[in-house]
């Protein structure tokens, strides 16, 4: 390895590793705090809330490392600024150019051991969280999954428990399903079997329901069921992506498309996980050429303020993208890609005579 790249690769990290500290301090914190408000009213113990904003912050953290990326890009040409350092890379030969193809591409290396590994160790840990918290949250009682046998729910209402398992939904209806009813003892009520129910509201029509209740068996036309169900509710209750690896995803992505549920959720998480890398990648190169065009000015706090500002511009971007793609406005590629291309196209206008700078 050449020294000057060995000694802006060195640059780089130490700026990463102090962004990235300076951010994991604050998400812990606020994620303390918030804990902290949550449990208020409920006693527990202090390690507990403790414990629980650690393994929250992994996945925020995750969320923020293109901004992470963008502040470090900053500090890194703050660096080489203050010490002259690129005036004298420039007298030897080393344009500005090649520092920034070195940056973004050990910002792209950096991205993918950032999905491989830490991405990884994140939906772990959030996993780990929702299954600790769940029990002291207001929906603790409840419970939406999709498996490879279908749409499974636990509903308990005053004084019993429902657990239904359908095969698969078509519109607002349930197709070929079976509940069993117990009561706070977890003893059975009866079961009901029916091919067809009506999840309009939350008031449950089950057709042709056949009901076993201990030795008899009998038939009803239309029965009807109270639950803290509806479509609407269903139809939006999917799992937290971000407690889910990869693996997880596609597997669920499956069990989806088996159930006839809409995958646009996870056709969206999954693709902006693929292109993770790219992103973090194009936010370095973005900041360098603010950087590298705002060099003359004095001020390292207004340059990092910049940073932030074009931060909140790019989150919102995204953010109104994904959306119109939740909402099937507009197709997952183009939900996705679209904010890549317009980054891209701001970033090949700037890197015009670069060199120059």
């Amino acid at each position: 390895m050449k020294v000057y790249i060995k000694f802006l690769t060195i640059i780089f990290f130490k700026s990463l590793f102090y962004v990235s500290s300076v951010m994991i301090t604050l998400v812990f914190i606020l994620n303390f705090l918030g804990e902290l408000d949550f449990f208020q009213n409920i006693e527990i113990e202090t390690y507990f809330t403790i414990f629980l904003a650690f393994l929250n912050s992994p996945s925020l953290i995750f969320d923020m490392f293109p901004f992470i990326f963008l502040i470090t890009s900053q500090l890194f040409f703050i660096k080489l600024f203050n010490n002259n350092e690129l005036v004298t890379f420039k007298y030897s030969g080393l344009k500005n150019s090649k520092i920034i193809t070195i940056l973004v591409s050990l910002s792209l290396v950096t991205g993918i051991l950032i999905i491989s590994i830490f991405y990884y160790f994140s939906s772990n840990t959030k996993n780990l969280y929702l299954e600790l918290k769940s029990p002291f949250t207001n929906d603790g009682k409840y419970l939406a999954v999709v498996t490879k046998n279908g749409l499974w729910i636990r509903d308990k209402l005053e004084n019993k428990i429902l657990v239904i398992n359908s095969s698969k939904v078509d519109q607002n209806y349930l197709i070929d399903n079976f509940i069993t009813e117990f009561d706070n003892n977890y003893n059975v009520i009866k079961n009901i079997k029916s091919d067809k129910i009506d999840i309009s509201d939350k008031t449950w029509l089950i057709y042709d329901a056949k009901i076993f209740k201990k030795n008899i068996y009998e038939t009803s036309n239309l029965l009807k069921i109270d639950t803290n169900f509806d479509y609407k509710r269903i139809n939006t209750l999917y799992s937290n992506l971000s407690s889910l690896n990869i693996f997880e995803l596609y597997q669920l992505r499956l069990n989806y498309k088996k159930l006839n549920y809409s995958v646009t959720e996870v056709d969206l998480h999954l693709l902006k996980l693929i292109t993770f890398p790219i992103f973090l990648l194009l936010m370095c190169l973005f900041s360098s050429l603010i950087m590298l065009r705002i060099k003359h000015l004095s001020n390292s706090t207004f340059k990092i303020a910049l940073g932030l500002f074009f931060s909140v511009i790019i989150y919102y971007i995204n953010n109104f993208f994904f959306v119109l793609g939740s909402t099937e406005k507009i197709t997952v590629v183009m939900a996705i890609i679209s904010p890549l291309l317009a980054l891209s196209s701001v970033n090949l206008v700037m890197f015009n005579k670069i060199n120059e700078k």
